[in-house]
């Protein structure tokens, strides 16, 4: 026969079902099992599981306490660097200003300074002038007093008669100079 018929033929017991006091002692083993996890190792990980909700409830506080911070540290930012560049384009404004009235003081000053060397080379010119007509005056005074010495025969020694006779002379020769200018 076959074996399997002939065991269930010889006992009606069933090999799923585990025999009475092993069952008893295997349940009373879980339930010790049991309330030993349930009292030591249960709490233990209720604490650590809290303890994790509340740093990761602390940390998404913070979190939107750092991003808060953040944004309002950003609208200090924009702030400040719009009131530098609107300082900074005051500031080139001022200086296009500030160059602007230099320029024009420069060239003021030196249109001054320009027309006061004008003004000097004039009156040096003048004074020059002055100076090289009196020497001249009182060189061809000489020559004309020893010429006029010289064909008279005699002596013309005399400082006032020869002042007289010289001035006479330039006199002529100044009116017949600027008449000739005059019909140019």
């Amino acid at each position: 026969m076959n074996p399997l018929v002939q065991l269930a033929q010889e006992g009606a017991e069933n090999p799923l079902i585990p025999p009475i006091p092993e069952l008893v002692i295997g349940l009373i083993a879980f339930v010790i099992v049991f309330g030993f996890l349930a009292k030591k190792l249960l709490p233990n990980i209720n604490k650590v599981l809290e303890e994790r909700r509340e740093a990761i409830e602390g940390g998404i506080e913070k979190a939107d306490a750092a991003k808060t911070e953040a944004e309002s540290v950003l609208e200090q930012y924009k702030a400040q660097l719009a009131e530098a560049r609107h300082e900074a384009a005051r500031l080139r404004q001022e200086a296009t200003e500030q160059g602007t009235a230099i320029i024009q003081e420069m060239k003021a000053e030196g249109q001054r300074q320009r027309e006061e060397i004008i003004a000097a080379g004039h009156a040096q010119i003048e004074a020059d002038r002055k100076a090289a007509a009196s020497a001249l005056r009182q060189d061809v005074g000489k020559l004309a007093t020893d010429l006029a010495g010289k064909l008279v025969g005699e002596s013309l020694e005399d400082h006032a008669r020869q002042s007289r006779t010289i001035d006479r002379f330039l006199d002529s020769l100044e009116d017949g100079a600027s008449k000739a200018e005059a019909t140019r």
